[in-house]
């Protein structure tokens, strides 16, 4: 696992908050959670991707 996956889950967190709470600012609480549970998809979708890799990675060492 690289460090470049925890930035990248980072960046998203940060750039989520943010348009977060520029959407709130302007009235749009609606969009604006909506904008945030994509972000937390995408962010989920990426970890799953790393479960799965893991799961592999045991399979081929114990080979099951």
């Amino acid at each position: 696992m690289d460090v470049e996956i925890i930035f990248k889950i980072a960046a998203i967190g940060i750039l989520t908050a943010i348009i977060g709470q520029i959407l709130k600012q302007t009235g749009r609480e609606d969009i604006s959670t909506i904008a945030t549970l994509a972000g937390l998809i995408i962010v989920l979708v990426m970890v799953l991707n790393l479960i799965g890799d893991l799961f592999v990675t045991l399979k081929t060492i114990f080979n099951f």
